[in-house]
């Protein structure tokens, strides 16, 4: 006779990364479909984790989902791998998976990013996971939500092209700052979570996975590997980033990065690399300390493909 004891499993207190059997079933369906139709937005029941709406549930969902023992996880905010966020994030997934921790982009399986895509390439095989707060690009165009579905249905994407160009009629250029619409595998317009135009385009055939994902939102869309993203942009209005190719950074002395900027106490100011683990390696490398840089996106604040 089978005993009751034998069907159960001993008592804990959470499951295994947080998220029960059935909501991690539930998005690894969800996360297949967003893989299989690029750009689409895929509904989802999108749980309660331990941290506010808008301070990246959704990418934590996700990323919880993905988890396995040993995997190497490296979680950024804005470029930093020591923020309040990032760090909390990382621990909390130390804790509920017995995850790795790196700051290293080459020696992490799985990065959780928040408004940033690291500036050293990421391989095949690696996977990366966006923090949206808004996944809807028609919001700005159109509030109501049903019909803007309709309007992705048929790839009625006319305002968005409006919007650009009363944006240089206005300003002369294109003023669209982050967020900035893409065209992925020529059928869906997404917007890239509120990374810089200077990450937008490290989409574009990338070798990696990656998940964008909106928990207040519930929804979530994926770019695949080896997929087409093309920015917004008209035949005589190149596509344009942010032009940080002749600013240096202050602690490492690079340049052709992406900066943020640093205000001072005179009222001037000055920059460092957004990617603080970048700079570190740098900073390591001039010292003669032995590390590993990796190929990256930009050279001399240009894109290399």
């Amino acid at each position: 006779m089978t005993k009751l004891a034998s069907l159960t499993r001993p008592w804990a207190p959470f499951s295994y990364a947080f998220l029960d059997a059935s909501a991690r079933r539930e998005l690894r369906r969800r996360m297949l479909k967003a893989i299989a139709i690029p750009g689409y937005q895929v509904p989802y029941a999108s749980r309660e984790v331990p941290i506010a709406r808008g301070w990246g549930t959704g990418g934590l969902q996700v990323t919880l989902t993905l988890l396995r023992p040993g995997l190497r996880v490296k979680v950024i905010d804005q470029g930093a791998d020591d923020s309040v966020n990032a760090v909390n994030l990382r621990r909390f997934m130390e804790r509920m998976a017995d995850v790795a921790e790196t700051t290293d982009t080459l020696a992490a399986d799985l990065v959780q990013s928040r408004h940033r895509i690291p500036e050293e390439r990421l391989g095949a095989g690696q996977i990366l996971v966006l923090q949206v707060p808004d996944p809807e690009p028609l919001r700005g165009v159109e509030p109501d939500m049903s019909i803007a579905r309709i309007m992705h249905g048929d790839a009625d994407y006319g305002r968005m092209w409006l919007m650009l160009y009363e944006q240089i009629v206005r300003s002369g250029r294109i003023t669209q700052g982050a967020a900035y619409p893409a065209l992925v595998h020529g059928r869906y317009v997404m917007t890239p979570s509120p990374i810089p135009r200077w990450d937008v385009e490290k989409l574009h055939m990338a070798q990696h996975l990656t998940f964008l994902s909106a928990g207040r939102e519930k929804r979530l869309h994926a770019v695949p590997p080896y997929t087409r993203v093309e920015p917004l942009v008209f035949d005589d209005v190149p596509y344009a980033v942010e032009d940080h190719a002749g600013l240096t950074c202050e602690r490492s002395g690079v340049k052709g990065f992406f900066m943020n900027e640093i205000p001072r106490d005179d009222g001037s100011s000055g920059h460092e690399l957004s990617d603080s683990d970048f700079a570190i390696k740098q900073i390591d490398q001039s010292h003669g300390e032995p590390v590993t840089i990796g190929d990256t996106w930009y050279k001399n604040g240009k894109l290399v493909r």
